[in-house]
């Protein structure tokens, strides 16, 4: 346990895991000083939304705040806002101090990265343009959803859970949408064949005009706005508004000058404990060994996600406390677009067998995905009950049969049984 007499913890980072660090901490009984410093002019408020209800104004911008700032006060946290540290001057035990741009200081005994991820920039011709906009902070969606009201084409760069996102809610609102993919198909990285082709279906019936495969060559513009995206066959989209929503980028240069180890992300030990044994990193900006029980040694990987920097920031406030869990979790996601929601539990990477899981009910389907005879994970679409099955068993280490799974008579917990010595060795 941190000593009183200190500096205490430093948070870099007014991310979500930020903040469910800062809150692990205390809830665990750490009683040193605990300092939460962001980036932005903004109290710490959740992301999620960003693409969705706020951008269609269903909810205000103080709804997306995470505490009153009471919470902060009563639990000893001092959160600071608009401050970007440019370097860490560290000492061997892990304290020091980290300086601001403005040269301000922050002393501590122990640091905390939860740097997060920022959007992934397009190298595009026309891409400075007024009106080519990203996605992923507070300002990004307060700039948005202003331009919104004037503008009638949006034009979505990029068909993943984000572009998607703000596709359906931009839809709703009347807009002309129109999403341009490169890849061949929707949601790549994150779902099988079968629930991107289903997307891609479910946007097309919205009214929303889904292009995969397309390449871009550079976006039209007079008198410095945008006014289209150039393809390389020659068609022009119109555009008021274009989004780029192309992935994220995990923030490690503070981390890289502090010399920890870094590839695609700031990576750490199980127990969220940067190279040098000191920080911890967590969150979108960390490689972690992963976390699925029965995973293959070695593997390792990043998650975008809330349940991720959640349960990671439980894992470092032991490690911060002095205390060892090992993080294992089953990662999970959800993208609500439109209608539609789709639940993610545990990586579909590597499989090597499907089973498609319908009742009948239009837009309600599951997929569940098999290694070697093993389930893995599961793409629910509007089946909450399946997606809270799949996840259950999973994290028991259980396997769903698959020769059941499709009959939906039954519920998939019916069929969880542990996997065979066979299965296990795959």
């Amino acid at each position: 346990m941190a000593a009183e007499n200190n500096h205490g913890l430093l948070i870099i980072g007014a991310s979500q895991s930020g903040v469910a660090l800062a809150g692990s901490l205390r809830a665990l009984g750490y009683t040193a000083p605990v300092t939460l410093l962001g980036e932005e002019d903004h109290r710490p408020y959740q992301r999620p939304a960003l693409s969705k209800d706020f951008m269609q104004d269903k909810i205000s911008k103080e709804k997306l705040i995470f505490r009153a700032p009471e919470y902060w006060e009563e639990h000893n946290i001092d959160v600071v806002k608009g401050q970007r540290i440019e370097r860490i001057e560290k000492k061997p035990d892990g304290s020091g101090t980290a300086v601001s741009v403005t040269g301000e200081t922050f002393p501590f005994q122990q640091l905390a990265l939860t740097v997060g991820a920022r959007a992934r920039r397009l190298p595009l011709e026309g891409t400075d343009l007024d009106g080519v906009l990203y996605l992923r902070n507070a300002d990004d969606a307060l700039d948005l959803k202003a331009r919104m009201p004037d503008a009638q084409n949006l034009v979505v760069i990029g068909g993943g859970f984000i572009g998607l996102e703000a596709a359906a809610s931009a839809r709703a609102m009347g807009k002309t949408v129109t999403v341009l993919e490169a890849g061949p198909r929707l949601i790549g990285r994150a779902v099988g064949e079968e629930t991107a082709e289903f997307f891609l279906a479910a946007h097309r019936d919205q009214g929303i005009d889904v292009r995969v495969g397309v390449n871009l060559e550079r976006f039209a513009g007079e008198h410095g706005r945008v006014t289209g995206v150039r393809l390389d066959n020659g068609d022009v989209v119109p555009a008021d508004i274009v989004l780029v929503g192309i992935g994220v980028v995990p923030n490690t240069e503070l981390a890289e000058t502090m010399g920890l180890r870094c590839d695609n992300g700031i990576q750490v030990d199980e127990y969220a404990l940067a190279s040098d044994g000191h920080t911890v990193a967590i969150g979108d900006c960390a490689n972690i060994p992963n976390p699925i029980p029965g995973a293959p040694e070695g593997e390792r990987l990043r998650l975008e996600s809330v349940n991720n920097a959640v349960e990671h920031a439980k894992v470092a406030a032991y490690s911060l406390t002095g205390r060892r869990e090992e993080y294992q979790s089953i990662p999970w996601f959800w993208s609500n677009q439109g209608p539609y929601k789709l639940q993610i539990a545990g990586l579909s990477t590597g499989h090597d067998q499907t089973v498609v899981r319908r009742d009948g009910s239009d837009g309600k389907f599951s997929v569940l995905y098999y290694r070697g005879g093993r389930l893995i994970a599961a793409d629910c679409v509007n089946s909450p009950v399946d997606f809270m099955d799949v996840k259950s068993a999973l994290s028991k280490a259980l396997t769903i049969d698959a020769g059941t799974a499709a009959d939906t008579e039954r519920r998939l917990k019916e069929s969880a049984v542990p996997p065979t010595e066979q299965e296990l060795d795959q």
